[in-house]
């Protein structure tokens, strides 16, 4: 069984410090041997999306591979989370689709992926009233008892505002790109305030900051790898991470991170990198 720390989240339920990320893990065979791997290792949170075409093929494997580790359902922690092409008046749909995809029975966290909507310019006027639709009918799952916990990915502090002052139900999580060159104070110190659960996506910066020489000089000196020490910075701060691989040798890697801590010092050298770079998409522009 995992002995991993987890993170109690504002409906009640805990969620795993460390999940296994499943974007661009794709076809069966893969994505089982990537959970078969990860459950291995102690994983006991899965994190997938709509747009990332594989909730039949995380389903299948976890209820194949579930009872060969002595698990059940209960025990693992499955996020997934509504494409931007569902946002707006089809987000039912869309929620009940990776419902039926997934066959879990239920969802422990659903997020809007995206602040925006597949089809309309970022700076589009609708966008706002489309999240604020798509987030009705999340809570209206949740109230059903089919999404366990709620919440948003990718959203600006404007954007977690204007959801605070409309909604009914409170995000449980923001997961957000989070890693030592986007340390994003404002969106903590938002969470923190709200109460709401802050995740990290894109911990290793896309692989590129896994060259950073600081970064190696740090994990040169703790004897671990660039990613461990990434990861490690993120949990360290209390920050649940979500690294993704299909190499079952680094998925294990990639959990070696709660039997060592890095130093005041060294931790307030790798936040010391924050530029406020983006790796990955930026909603700053989503209206």
């Amino acid at each position: 069984m995992s002995s991993f720390p987890s993170v109690v989240l504002n409906t009640g339920h805990q969620m795993p410090v460390l999940g296994l990320g499943t974007y661009k893990l794709c076809g069966p065979e893969e994505v089982f041997q990537a959970v078969d791997a990860a459950l291995a290792a102690g994983y006991r949170a899965f994190d997938s999306a709509a747009v990332y075409r594989n909730e039949v093929d995380l389903g299948k494997a976890l209820r194949e591979l579930l009872p060969k580790h002595g698990l059940t359902r209960e025990d693992v922690f499955i996020t997934s989370k509504l494409g931007p092409k569902d946002q707006g008046e089809k987000a039912m749909e869309g929620a009940l689709h990776s419902l039926s995809q997934l066959n879990l029975g239920y969802i422990d966290l659903y997020l809007i992926h995206w602040p925006g909507t597949q089809g309309l310019p970022v700076t589009d006027q609708r966008n706002p009233g489309n999240r604020a639709q798509s987030w009705v009918a999340l809570e209206e799952l949740h109230g059903q008892g089919k999404l366990r916990s709620i919440g948003v990915s990718n959203y600006t502090p404007a954007h977690m505002r204007e959801l605070m002052q409309s909604c009914k139900v409170p995000p449980a999580v923001l997961q957000v790109e989070f890693h030592p060159q986007l340390c994003q104070p404002e969106l903590r110190s938002l969470c923190k305030e709200y109460g709401v659960c802050f995740q990290a996506y894109s911990s290793l910066g896309k692989g590129e900051l896994l060259t950073d020489p600081l970064i190696n000089e740090v994990a040169n000196d703790c004897k671990r790898t660039p990613a461990q020490v990434l990861l490690r910075w993120a949990a360290q701060q209390g920050v649940p991470v979500l690294p993704k691989s299909s190499d079952p040798d680094r998925i294990e890697k990639n959990a070696e991170i709660f039997d060592f801590t890095l130093s005041d010092t060294d931790m307030d050298r790798l936040s010391a990198l924050d530029c406020g770079h983006n790796f990955c998409w930026d909603p700053s522009e989503v209206a």
